[in-house]
């Protein structure tokens, strides 16, 4: 089986059986805030998207590049579709000129052609991806490979049922806006940014040890941020609270915890995988490449200088009633929301500026009010959570009638951010499902989800516990770690007081506890 790195989560696999093209993403995503890094847009992607399978884990913009699967990707290719429950990914890529699906069943094994057997393993609720992400393991002749990319199940063992894995794709760097775009303290954002790198190493540490594979790549991060505005964010700076480490950090890291079986792959990096072994040749020394980081920054900066400015001179929509076409498309939503608006509970208020971004003068002030089921102007109440935003960019959003701020605007990172109290997950999945089809489903989903009685126990130290995490039921006997009356669940690293049941890191979600020996 031959890997050729093609960038991010971004990947071509090679057998006898025939070719799979995986995530492609070359454009800049999320309001030209995010590139792949290492620069892959030099690649000879006439031929690497002259495929045979087209799979695409999620609608997140660094793994569905609409522009590039127009231009590169052999409409020829039959597309493995994950079974998700609204119909957007399927829609999107016929609109591209995809027309052969092959309709996977999760979790179900399915064989192609000349024995080439894949499995596609889709995650469904309203906090995975944008309504879903997925993996992908494939097998051909006794050799096995699981591109896990950016997706979080609650355990490996249906991939581990399938027989040893010999590579292992998953994601370790960071891929969302927390803390960098709170207004806090810098010594705040630190610490905060220090624990969520910790944990998403620790997390990978995890899966890595679940599935025990031969080989393991890390792939699906970081993203590079090449704008003035948002230079700050790459890993470049010594700050051990920046979330968006680099494949050699990970290699760094991946050995100080007796890591000793990482392979890197840069854009056009080729891996054999053998049942044996794995042979890799890369187009320059790996070291020294991360070693001229910054240098590799500069030059992409300078070259996708044009892109960037011609991107932030299309989002500008002056025409365009704010206030009116929000209170238009939300306040329908509003009306059918019962589990999210509860959640959220108060106001959202959101500042519009006169720039692109947070910085400038604010020019409209709104709130979204959850109870009242209204979108009105602020009107200088108290509300727990704040965003700034350049008007442009809503202006933008309503111009695309996306369906998806977070996987647009709040990805971005062109946001800043404030809150009183606890996170409130409600807030997010709201703003991902601005369309009746997203909304219906997610309401749905939180029903179900809270009608569900978890009968089953799991010990802790000196608790038993609910084994399933009232979170996005993660397996506690797995992922669960007790500090003192405090649990932790490391799978997205929510924490919740034994004592009392209740969840610490957000809003809601109890969890049922009791000591073993009062």
């Amino acid at each position: 089986m031959r890997i050729t790195g093609t960038g991010h989560a971004s990947m071509r696999i090679d057998t006898s059986a025939g070719s799979i093209l995986c995530d492609p993403w070359v454009n800049p995503a999320y309001f030209a805030s995010w590139f792949p890094f290492p620069d892959n847009s030099l690649l000879d992607w006439e031929t690497l998207g002259d495929v045979d399978y087209l799979y695409v884990s999620h609608l997140h913009r660094d793994h569905f590049d609409a522009a590039h699967l127009s231009r590169f990707v052999s409409k020829k290719a039959t597309v493995l579709l994950p079974e998700y429950p609204t119909s957007q990914l399927e829609d999107e890529l016929r609109e591209l000129g995809f027309t052969k699906f092959l309709k996977t069943r999760s979790n179900e094994v399915h064989e192609l052609d000349g024995g080439l057997k894949i499995m596609i393993q889709a995650l469904i609720s309203p906090t995975d991806g944008p309504i879903g992400d997925s993996s992908l393991w494939v097998e051909h002749e006794g050799v096995r490979l699981l591109n896990q990319n950016d997706a979080r199940p609650t355990d490996l063992t249906t991939f581990a049922e399938l027989g040893h894995v010999h590579g292992h794709m998953l994601q370790f760097s960071g891929a969302i806006w927390y803390p960098m775009v709170y207004e806090l303290p810098e010594s705040a954002k630190t610490a905060f940014g220090k624990q969520k790198r910790d944990r998403q190493f620790d997390r990978t540490w995890r899966y890595i040890d679940d599935l025990k594979a031969d080989h393991v790549f890390p792939i699906a991060g970081p993203p590079c941020f090449l704008d003035d505005d948002l230079w700050k964010f790459n890993d470049i700076f010594g700050d051990e609270g920046n979330i968006f480490p680099d494949q050699s950090v990970f290699m760094r890291e991946y050995a100080a915890v007796g890591g000793n079986n990482g392979i890197v792959l840069l854009p056009g990096s080729i891996t054999e995988l053998s049942e044996s072994g794995a042979t890799t040749t890369h187009p320059v020394d790996v070291d020294e490449f991360f070693a001229n980081k910054m240098q590799h920054l500069e030059e992409m900066r300078s070259r996708k200088a044009p892109i960037i400015a011609a991107e932030k001179a299309s989002w500008r929509h002056p025409e365009i009633d704010v206030l009116g076409e929000l209170k238009k498309r939300i306040e329908p939503l509003l009306e059918e929301s019962i589990y999210m608006a509860q959640g959220v509970g108060g106001p959202v208020r959101f500042d519009f500026t006169d720039t692109d971004g947070p910085t400038g003068n604010i020019i409209e002030s709104i709130v979204v009010d959850f109870p009242g089921k209204q979108v009105r102007p602020y009107a200088d109440e108290k509300v727990r959570y704040r965003f700034k935003t350049g008007r442009a960019l809503v202006e933008h959003l309503i111009h695309l009638d996306e369906g998806d701020w977070v996987n647009s605007l709040f990805l971005s990172c062109r946001f800043s951010a404030a809150r009183i109290g606890q996170y409130n997950e409600f807030v997010y999945a709201f703003f991902k499902c601005l369309s009746e089809e997203r909304l219906q489903y997610a309401e749905g989903w939180y029903d179900e989800h809270e009608k569900a009685v978890e009968a089953e126990d799991t010990h802790l130290g000196d608790w038993t516990v609910q084994r399933r995490c009232p979170h996005l039921k993660a397996d506690l006997s797995r992922f669960g770690i007790v500090e003192g009356n405090t649990l932790t669940c490391q799978l997205h690293g929510w924490k919740f007081d034994l004592p009392s049941g209740r969840c610490l890191t957000s809003v809601g979600h109890k969890i049922r506890a009791e000591k073993t020996n009062p």
